[in-house]
């Protein structure tokens, strides 16, 4: 459920605080806030800073919460218990919350997630909600890639180990460290001179093990990944152009049938007028 759909009674106190944190200026000057704010939460991890401006840091930083506190408050207020049901104010709820938590106590580690304030910009730009979105619909589609790439990954790791695990017993010596070494080669770091060719000088056929293996777990899978997401972003965004489309043929219906009630009007007018001329 989009919380912009929550029906709010009109010339309601409700509905004047809805138009105030939907404007345009509030909204943009609360992304500056939030990009302010990732700017002093940088400035605070520098010791040299905080040493010296340290305090006005920490108001600046302060005055910043309190105001998205209110704009929570606010934004509660206005859409009730409709404000839950809509998955990114969850997320602006969240993220706030963790931010008031004290910073002794138990639960003062999660002091170190304030951070995520930052990432209250994703919600405040829809280019980027829309990207998101587009990861979450494809996590099915992932899923199942990933499985698929772990049945690869787990039989080369059994292979690997069966093969190489006399001569390389810290690369392949069990099946634990295998899947580490072949993750490495995985990600294509030092895959070349740091693993394969020292096994090669042992296993001169060792090539035809490593290659296929970064061809189907490197290059295939990464790009089932990205097309299953770019297959989600092509599905959101044919559904917002279909939205786009009716939104503009309901406009067009409405006008049209405007345009035929006023035809019948001005035929009743035409008719009256010729009996006026008839008298």
């Amino acid at each position: 459920m989009s919380i912009e759909a929550v029906v709010i009674p009109a010339d309601s106190i409700r509905q004047r605080i809805q138009f105030f944190i939907n404007n345009k200026l509030v909204q943009r000057t609360l992304l500056i806030l939030i990009l302010l704010n990732a700017v002093t939460l940088g400035l605070e991890t520098s010791v040299p800073v905080m040493s010296s401006i340290g305090q006005y840091v920490l108001i600046v930083d302060g005055i910043i919460l309190g105001i998205f506190v209110i704009e929570i408050l606010l934004r509660l207020f206005v859409y009730r218990f409709a404000f839950f049901k809509d998955g990114w104010s969850i997320f602006d709820f969240i993220v706030i919350s963790v931010a008031l938590i004290p910073s002794n106590g138990p639960f003062a580690v999660l002091r170190a997630l304030r951070v995520l304030r930052v990432l209250r910009v994703v919600s405040f730009i829809p280019s980027m909600r829309k990207i998101v979105g587009a990861l979450i619909q494809s996590l099915n589609g992932m899923l199942s890639i990933a499985m698929v790439l772990a049945l690869i990954y787990y039989v080369s790791a059994v292979m690997a180990t069966k093969l190489f695990s006399e001569a390389y017993p810290d690369w392949f010596g069990n099946i634990g460290a295998s899947l580490y070494t072949l993750f490495q080669i995985m990600t294509l770091e030092s895959w070349s001179m740091g693993i394969s060719r020292p096994v090669m000088e042992q296993f001169p056929y060792a090539w035809a093990f490593f290659i296929p293996f970064i061809l189907i777990a490197t290059f295939t899978m990464l790009n089932l990944f990205i097309a299953v997401i770019v297959n989600a972003v092509q599905t959101i965004n044919e559904e917002d152009n279909k939205k786009i489309e009716d939104e503009e043929k309901a406009t067009q219906r409405q006008l049209y049938n405007q345009m035929q009630m006023l035809q019948l009007e001005l035929n009743a007018l035409r008719c009256e007028l010729k009996g006026v001329r008839n008298l």
